[in-house]
């Protein structure tokens, strides 16, 4: 785990505040790059660009990348679960649907971690805490959704099962870290840094297929929101992350879960003009309130269980937005 030597506390709360911002505004910057660019283009540059914020970070830090080639085979795993397939779900599905939405689904990870984990990793069992939360996140869901509008006749319900695909794909990514790659003795910058960088060599090698489309002008606005939504909700928002767990931990960190999709709605709504219907706020509260109650942090629910931290695992590399 990567922790900057001398972190103040004040420190930390700011890392906190920019981790909240950078996972909160990533949607709203796939949002801004998906006027000129196509979803694996948008993937193709937050990768590359992930990459090279994670490369200079092992770099500057001499970090040690691992040489063995079963742990680049488990991180390949990872790239595809944690970065290509969410990162091109996501996209494709902020072609249809408001950043701010992508941002509420995007707040069931916690929850669906849990659950892969419970099944996957040896000790992670289900308590009454993680039942509650379960049960919880599940109506949030379908308060998100809305099925009384009738689910054949509203053309966001396929987006809204594509971010939740995403999210399925960030669980399962986090308990097969857990069980295959973490605790083995190598630093989290560079195993975050592989695992991005095998990402990116595959958006690469499949660009001429997936991310061929002409782009017929490059605006300043989405170059920009581009190489923000790589260096930093893909690159340096993982090395805050790690910080605060370190100062925090796992289970306080885990508290940006709460304020990650409340950035998201509000940047979307100020800064995009996009609607706000009532159940989407009250299906999030119901989601973080399940995160809550897995947590143990609702009195009454039940006896306090391990905490289901917003990556799965305490040296989950590169927890993405």
């Amino acid at each position: 785990m990567f922790r900057a030597p001398g972190v103040a506390k004040a420190g930390i709360a700011v890392q906190f505040a920019l981790l909240a911002v950078a996972w909160g505004s990533s949607f709203l910057l796939i949002k801004i790059g998906l006027d000129e660019l196509s979803p694996a283009q948008v993937v193709l540059a937050r990768m590359l660009f992930g990459a090279l914020a994670l490369g200079a970070l092992v770099a500057i830090t001499r970090r040690p990348v691992p040489r063995d080639p079963r742990a680049w085979g488990h991180l390949a795993v990872v790239a595809i679960l944690l970065c290509v397939v969410p990162f091109a779900l996501f996209a494709w599905a902020e072609q249809r649907i408001s950043s701010g939405l992508a941002s509420i689904l995007n707040a069931t990870t916690p929850l669906i971690t849990m659950l892969f984990a419970t099944a996957m990793v040896a000790g992670e069992r289900m308590n009454r805490n993680r039942t509650s939360g379960l049960v919880l996140g599940f109506a949030g869901v379908v308060v998100i959704i809305g099925p009384w509008r009738g689910l054949g006749e509203h053309d966001d319900l396929l987006p809204q099962l594509a971010c939740l695909g995403a999210t399925a794909c960030y669980g399962l990514a986090f308990a097969y870290l857990r069980r295959f790659v973490s605790g083995r003795g190598h630093s989290a910058p560079a195993l975050a840094f592989v695992q991005v960088l095998i990402g990116a060599v595959i958006m690469v090698v499949a660009a001429p297929w997936a991310a061929s489309e002409p782009v017929d002008r490059l605006s300043g606005a989405v170059v920009v929101s581009m190489v923000v939504l790589g260096a930093f909700g893909t690159g340096m928002a993982y090395v805050w992350n790690n910080n605060i767990v370190a100062a925090w931990g796992a289970a306080n960190a885990a508290a940006v879960t709460y304020l990650s999709p409340v950035v998201g709605v509000l940047l979307g709504v100020v800064l995009m003009g996009e609607p706000l219907t009532w159940n989407q706020p009250v299906g999030a509260a119901l989601v973080l309130l399940g995160i809550m109650a897995a947590h143990g942090r609702l009195g009454g629910i039940g006896r306090r269980g391990t905490p289901a931290t917003s990556g799965g695992s305490r040296a989950a590399p590169a927890h993405h937005r």
